[in-house]
């Protein structure tokens, strides 16, 4: 493992920085506007602006790359990043944090293509697998590591957005001084939403639907915590806790599925997901150890439902069309997230804050249905039977190491 790890150590050095950072700001701004007064409709805009930068930033990274070299492009957006961290605690006014979200948004997917992309390219075809697993689970860690800062400092202090600003910052570091040769971009694949949609319907509307769950829990999770009577600390733990059972349940989900139809346990996961959600819902508003618990299991099987949808894609597309594929189904996954934040906040400024795990139940309950519907009306059609891959919403550049895809030829050569 360590002959493994130890050639892109840099890269996965400056994606842990990046993303614990990145965690932390996330549930910081979720606090800092409730002290400023944001209700939950104000919060939920505002953190929906973050998936909407996210899903620009995959469009506009690549050619940002190509046009000056990873290197250059990574210290753009760092810099990009940290200066808008630090431009929130000065600033305070709703739409420019609805805007500086976007901002956010473009310049992380940017960071992320730049590592991404340079993991691909050092990876042997043998050490595609592990490499991708090894980069999933350092960035699950990141994520959680990050919310223990949160009681450094209270939310409404400088203090914390400045150690967001220089654990980005820091993230530089790595990157501007590594040895591995700068890779040639590859041709974005062309996605099809629409054909890859009707080729995998249960995956499409599963990516759709994971994204509004899980792009409600990053935007508006901190807020249903406080509003449930956890205190600063509370919320980052609820935030790790939910984390962890994501990155715990996603392998023994993830083998279960490669035995049998993935449909199945699409929906399985998808009733049980909607059935805890239910449970949590009547739980709060409270604080307790039977709300971590909750939140534990239903973060295993919130986190697992996006690579299940990515699995069964794979199981029925031809090789030629995988890449494409993968990509079409993250577009529609940040779709679904960029709606979720905004969706719970209206739910919440109305409903209470109840209605986030419910409507975490209306969501998985939605995608049970339809999958068993699936599952019971239509064969299922196998091009080959791929893996289960533990992981988190990514850019394009990470989907090309599954080893499952094929290995892309850089611009200029024929495959």
């Amino acid at each position: 493992m360590l002959r493994l790890v130890f050639p892109i150590l840099s890269l996965l050095v400056s994606v842990a920085l990046l993303l614990a950072g990145g965690g932390l700001l996330s549930t910081l701004l979720a606090m800092r506007g409730g002290v400023e007064g944001f209700d939950e409709l104000t919060l939920g805009l505002i953190m929906s602006g973050y998936f909407v930068g996210f899903f620009l930033g995959t469009f506009v990274a690549p050619l940002l790359i190509r046009r000056v070299g990873h290197i250059r492009a990574f210290a753009f957006y760092a810099a990009l990043a940290a200066t808008t961290v630090l431009i929130y605690p000065l600033w305070v006014h709703p739409v420019a944090w609805t805007l500086l979200r976007v901002v956010t948004g473009l310049a992380v997917v940017g960071l992320c293509t730049v590592i991404e992309s340079w993991l691909n390219s050092q990876a042997l075809p043998e050490q595609r697998s592990r490499i991708f697993a090894v980069y999933m689970v350092v960035s699950l860690l990141a994520l959680a590591s990050g919310q223990l800062l949160l009681d450094l400092q209270p939310p409404r202090s400088f203090a914390l957005f400045s150690v967001v600003a220089i654990l980005i910052s820091l993230a530089t570091l790595p990157v501007a001084f590594t040895l591995l040769p700068q890779p040639a971009m590859l041709p974005a694949p062309r996605s099809n939403i629409w054909q890859i949609s009707g080729m995998a319907p249960s995956a499409a509307i599963g990516a759709v639907l994971s994204g509004l769950m899980l792009g409600a829990f990053w935007g508006m999770g901190p807020v249903y915590a406080l509003e449930s009577g956890l205190d600063r600390s509370g919320v980052g733990l609820f935030m790790m806790i939910t984390i962890c059972g994501g990155a715990a349940l996603q392998f023994p989900i993830g083998r279960w599925s490669d035995r049998g139809d993935r449909r199945t346990t699409l929906a399985a996961v998808s009733a049980a997901a909607a059935g805890i959600a239910l449970i949590a819902a009547a739980l709060s508003p409270g604080p307790g150890v039977p709300l971590f618990v909750m939140f534990f299991l239903f973060g295993g099987l919130a986190f697992a439902l996006y690579p299940l949808c990515v699995a069964q894609l794979l199981d029925q597309l031809p090789a030629g069309a995988l890449l494409a594929g993968c990509s079409a189904l993250l577009l529609l996954n940040g779709i679904g997230a960029a709606l979720g934040p905004v969706t719970a906040g209206f739910l919440m400024h109305r409903l209470g804050p109840d209605s986030l795990p419910a409507f975490f139940a209306c969501a998985a309950g939605l995608l049970a249905i339809v999958t068993s519907g699936r599952r019971l009306f239509r064969a299922r059609q196998i091009f080959h039977h791929a893996r289960f891959h533990p992981m988190l919403r990514t850019t394009p550049a990470a989907l090309e190491l599954l080893p499952d895809i094929p290995v892309q030829p850089p611009e200029g050569q024929s495959p």
